[in-house]
């Protein structure tokens, strides 16, 4: 995805996408120990790790999770914050040349990065080195974009004024797509409500962790950050706005 600089386009968001952007819903964690019988003895790698949030899930459950992501600054914050933890480790390495060992991991997941890849190549390295009988996780937060004056005003605010929101938008799968990706090694898909209670600064924060969001300078910042609070204004209840997902997860070997 080099047209839209996929592992360069956070790096000037690190600190707004550490404090600002949604967690990962536990009971999805249960699902997959449920349904699909994950367990603790499991390793996971993390591929496009981030600064560590999906990690974050998996060492509060007791997996061992070997991050891997390419973008310097995001690595430095996920070390920062779970380097501490003896069950984590990051390293430097993408999708399609992750750098870990033939069959060394038993859990691939991908949280919020799977558009981003080369999707063909990618699967090629997930069977590389995932164990027999491993397993893939594709999990999107999914933002809401209808069903609130708050959610449908924020998603107008997007399309007026993000620089390639159309363009990113457009890349998240669905079932059908990943259906298609995984074939007849796929094995299911769950779907969990997830949210954010955001105050206007926290919502400023949300906005500008996104990569299309402009920055401070650009000619569309100023208007864009006005149009925010105006929308935060109408909407607010008790100083706060709901901000909505549906986390979404994606399930399947790798033969």
């Amino acid at each position: 995805m080099s047209d839209l600089r996929s592992t360069e386009r956070f790096s000037d968001r690190v600190a707004d996408y550490v404090r600002y952007r949604p967690d990962y819903p536990v009971a999805m964690l249960d699902w997959l120990q449920g349904e699909h019988g994950v367990n603790p003895h499991w390793w996971v790698a993390d591929i496009g790790a981030g600064t560590g949030i999906s990690c974050k899930l998996f060492l509060d459950g007791g997996y061992r999770v070997i991050a891997v992501e390419p973008n310097e600054p995001m690595r430095a914050a996920a070390q920062g914050w779970l380097g501490d933890n003896a069950r984590f480790r990051i390293i430097d390495g993408h999708a399609t040349a992750t750098g870990l060992d033939d069959t060394s991991v038993d859990l691939v997941i991908v949280a919020q990065a799977f558009h981003w890849f080369d999707q063909a190549a990618a699967r090629r390295e997930f069977q590389r080195i995932l164990r027999p009988n491993g397993l893939v996780a594709i999990i999107w937060n999914s933002r809401r974009l209808v069903g609130t004056p708050f959610l449908e005003g924020y998603e107008a605010l997007l399309k007026a004024y993000g620089t390639d929101y159309t363009s990113v938008a457009e890349r998240y799968g669905d079932e059908p797509q990943m259906r298609r990706w995984f074939g007849e090694d796929y094995r299911g898909m769950g779907r969990f409500d997830h949210g954010q209670l955001l105050d206007l600064d926290a919502l400023s924060g949300r906005l500008m962790s996104s990569s299309y969001a402009p920055r401070a300078g650009h000619p569309s910042h100023e208007p864009m950050m006005q149009a925010l609070r105006e929308l935060f204004d109408r909407c607010a209840v008790n100083g706060h706005v709901s901000f909505d997902y549906d986390t979404v997860i994606y399930v399947g070997k790798m033969s």
